[in-house]
């Protein structure tokens, strides 16, 4: 079986609790909803864009699987993202049928990343999200936008399951 392929990011900082890097400009599958909680958004958001990359495009082509799944859980409006592998590009990747999919490039970023494991929730993802946000006030550190969730693992896979809470930050590289 084939290695899942990961977004490219690059640390920038390690501190303790979290890290500081930045991702350059990928391209994304996103759907979005009125979804307010984890367990809403991920089965909802989850089949719309697994349809797309299991043939449910204009091609009818098969797209692999990437990780991390991009949720972003708010009040206004939610979002999930599947980032395309890179062999793709805007006008390589096949339309999908679901005209609900929106196909974007992310701008680069730079984000604080704190990890933790085990299955995801609710609880946990506001809880890590208070840690990274209590961590960069400490460390005089400027945030912006939402917290967001990155999820790395199949919903089957048990062990080993790894999930992030990333935010963006005001970072000058020297």
């Amino acid at each position: 079986m084939a290695a899942t392929e990961t977004q490219t990011y690059r640390i920038i900082k390690k501190e303790k609790d979290f890290e500081i890097r930045v991702y350059p400009p990928a391209i994304m599958a996103t759907v979005s909803m009125n979804a307010k909680s984890y367990k809403e958004l991920s089965s909802s958001g989850f089949r719309k864009l697994a349809s797309f990359i299991f043939g449910g495009n204009e091609k009818k082509e098969s797209i692999a699987m990437t990780t991390p799944v991009h949720m972003d859980i708010n009040d206004a409006a939610s979002s999930m993202s599947f980032v395309m592998p890179a062999n793709y590009t805007k006008t390589s990747l096949p339309k999908p049928n679901d005209a609900g999919i929106n196909i974007t490039t992310s701008p680069e970023e730079y984000v604080a990343a704190i990890q933790f494991s085990g299955f995801a929730d609710d609880d946990k993802i506001k809880d890590y999200g208070i840690q990274l946000e209590n961590a960069l006030r400490a460390n005089g550190i400027g945030y912006f936008g939402n917290f967001r969730f990155l999820g790395y693992n199949a919903p089957y896979q048990v062990l080993g399951r790894k999930n992030e809470i990333i935010v963006r930050v005001v970072w000058l590289e020297k």
